[in-house]
């Protein structure tokens, strides 16, 4: 198998079906960069969705450190 990869490759089953992957290391780490950025994204999405008060980060963490006692 070649160490440079550029096109996955497939693992295929008794009846063709695509049942596995292989991709390059650099594909492979693109792809977690990507599913990173899109997590990120979604976690945006979802905080700005609430519509909570914004305060400053150092009200915010004098609030925390209050509430610990």
């Amino acid at each position: 198998m070649s160490a440079n990869l550029k096109q996955p490759q497939f693992i295929v089953d008794e009846n063709g079906n695509r049942t596995a992957v292989i991709l390059d290391l650099q594909s492979y780490q693109d792809f977690l960069d990507a599913m990173e950025e899109m997590e990120d994204i979604r976690a945006y999405d979802a905080a700005k969705s609430l519509n909570d008060e914004i305060i400053p980060l150092e009200q915010a963490i004098k609030e925390i450190e209050d509430a610990r006692g």
